[in-house]
């Protein structure tokens, strides 16, 4: 991996993806030597609407970075489904020329799973990324959903990019996903040029009402770019908004601590994926489950004495269920 082999990183990332007990422990080992060769990357998430373009985009972004002497590794994380809307990265013909440079790599996460388990796989795939030398790591979202804002707490800038022709489309948007966004960028401008003016007019008022996620490294708003990731026009200003970005969170000491705060999110969201997995798989739980699910249903029994009979099988003393803690823990 340190003399930048892409075979040998894709075998990194293949052990990272397997769920067998061994291969999970050598995958730990591995990236317990590799964690001195990472964190020097800029991590960029995308995400879109459907039919905005994200594959011909990222391929000419990441065509345009590799031509001035960037590597760039391109993830894509899509927990719906590995069949009939799986990530549209995973068929590289879709990225002719990105997927033959020799200083790109793309890489679709693993399909299937908890959300969690698909986050884990691509944070760590991430690293092993950052350790073969990649300084651009492209963190692609298919769909708008929960998957948003799990890319989004991995990433160091979320750019979203949408469509000319807000109007309706505007009302469909989620709060959520613009509040995450760190810039926004109307992508197919060239093909309607006063409907993309229009959608940045109206994008910039919405965003007017809300507030940044990120703070102090977007003073002055969020920025709203118009762009084609077809004839590339844009992508130009867009990094340059990126690097501003990254040079304002680096100058603050934001970008250090929202890194910091994503190392101890990631470590409890662990605990949580592994306990809730261990609960389910517990003997008595899987016998009684059944039977309290029925009594809920049957309206028999409220979801939260069936929620502290599940986990007094469990073995949490009398299972009683008490408020949760203001930490995030």
């Amino acid at each position: 991996m340190r003399e930048r082999d892409r075979s040998t990183l894709g075998r990194a990332i293949t052990l990272i993806e397997s769920n067998a007990a061994k291969d999970q422990a050598l995958a730990q080992a591995l990236l317990v030597q590799v964690l001195p060769l990472t964190g020097k990357a800029q991590r960029i998430g995308i995400t879109g609407v459907p039919g905005v373009g994200k594959s011909t985009f990222i391929e000419s972004f990441g065509s345009f970075l590799t031509e001035r002497g960037h590597r760039v590794a391109v993830l894509a994380i899509d927990p719906t489904s590995g069949v009939t809307r799986g990530s549209i990265l995973g068929d590289k013909t879709r990225m002719n020329k990105l997927s033959r440079d020799d200083n790109a790599f793309i890489r679709p996460s693993p399909s299937g799973g908890s959300l969690g388990g698909v986050a884990r796989k691509t944070r760590e795939s991430m690293l092993l990324c950052e350790a073969a030398g990649y300084d651009v790591i492209l963190v692609e979202t298919v769909g708008v959903g929960q998957s948003e804002t799990v890319v989004a707490e991995m990433v160091d800038l979320f750019l979203v990019l949408m469509l000319p022709g807000a109007g309706d489309e505007l009302q469909g948007i989620k709060r959520g996903i613009l509040e995450l966004a760190d810039i926004l960028a109307v992508n197919k401008a060239d093909a309607n040029p006063a409907a993309a003016r229009l959608a940045k007019r109206d994008y910039l008022s919405a965003l007017k009402l809300m507030h940044g996620a990120t703070g102090d490294a977007r003073r002055g708003g969020v920025p709203v770019l118009l762009m084609s990731g077809l004839s590339g026009a844009g992508i130009d200003a867009l990094w340059q908004h990126i690097e501003e970005h990254f040079a304002a969170a680096n100058g603050s000491g934001q970008l250090d601590r929202k890194r910091l705060e994503q190392l101890r999110r990631w470590m409890w969201s662990m605990v949580e994926e592994r306990v809730l997995q261990a609960l389910r798989s517990h003997p008595e739980v899987e016998r009684i489950a059944p039977k309290l699910e029925a009594e809920v249903l049957g309206g028999k029994l409220t979801p939260t004495l069936g929620a502290q009979a599940l986990l007094q099988a469990f073995g949490l003393e009398d299972g009683s269920m008490t408020e949760p803690r203001g930490d995030g823990h």
